[in-house]
């Protein structure tokens, strides 16, 4: 749990990874014998830790090259139980980008609430603050995650048919049927981190997007291979180009199956384990 926890609020391993390490740094260094719930006592520091890594995090951010995505997690997730859907789908991109648009707070909470079913007491006592002004941190997270966020997890048929035909449309040109699979507000985002080529902005619009795919994204993939692999919980395309770049493409779907998001992921930095 605490992996996944503490990389739902960070949105990157490397950070999540550094967390959980000074949690059980931190839980060697603690006379055992007085902690009545060691399973308490690990969620309570591994979330203070992370809350402190995301003060420095957003300041980095701020000054961040272009537009920044989360960090690609690979997911078995595909046959997962009905009772586990929302564990899973907490790790969608679309559901990661809107928790980055949360107070520190309000992330946790909603985390630790929605998400792994801690009680309100239980949260409050990890955040330090009262069960009534947890029930209003976890509130207003409810709210604007309901506002600002469409979470619809294609069925694993519909994502093998969509990154099927993604990726034939890069390796041929051939763009026709990719976009009667595109929602008519597709977005294409793209995260370089200022070490390689990106769009600095969305491009919005299946005009707009088809476009970028046929002038460049094919182009580049075509002198390279390309493989299917299931990321944050959606089957995705990763392609090195024959610059030996390498670009993960995550999907996110509206409520009409068709896709709403496409994440292009080639900031090196976070792609350490695609290389």
């Amino acid at each position: 749990m605490l992996m996944g926890l503490a990389y739902r609020l960070l949105g990157t391993t490397a950070e999540a990874e550094d967390v959980v390490q000074e949690t059980y740094l931190s839980w060697s260094a603690a006379v055992q014998d007085d902690i009545a719930n060691p399973d308490a006592w690990l969620t309570t520091v591994c979330t203070r830790k992370a809350l402190d890594q995301l003060k420095s995090a957003r300041k980095k951010r701020e000054n961040y090259v272009g537009m920044w995505l989360p960090e690609p997690l690979h997911t078995t997730t595909q046959d997962t139980p009905e009772d586990r859907v929302e564990l899973s789908e907490s790790l969608t991109m679309a559901f990661l980008l809107v928790m980055e648009r949360l107070a520190p707070k309000e992330r946790a909470a909603f985390l630790l609430r929605e998400v792994f079913s801690s009680s309100y007491e239980e949260v409050a006592d990890i955040l330090e603050v009262t069960p009534a002004s947890c029930r209003k941190l976890v509130s207003r997270a409810k709210a604007n995650v309901q506002q600002k966020s469409q979470r619809f997890v294609a069925p694993a048929e519909k994502q093998r048919a969509m990154v099927s035909v993604f990726q034939s449309a890069l390796e041929t040109g051939e763009t026709a049927e990719l976009s009667r699979l595109l929602a008519a507000d597709v977005a294409l985002i793209s995260d370089g981190g200022g070490k390689v080529n990106a769009v600095p902005v969305p491009l919005v619009g299946i005009e707009q997007v088809m476009g970028f795919i046929d002038k460049a994204i094919s182009p580049a993939a075509r002198s390279g291979k390309a493989w299917v692999e299931e990321l944050n919980s959606c089957l995705s395309l990763i392609t090195i180009d024959g610059s030996g770049i390498t670009t993960t493409f995550t999907f996110g779907y509206d409520d009409e199956m068709k896709v709403n998001a496409i994440y292009a992921q080639r900031n090196p930095d976070k792609l350490a384990a695609f290389q």
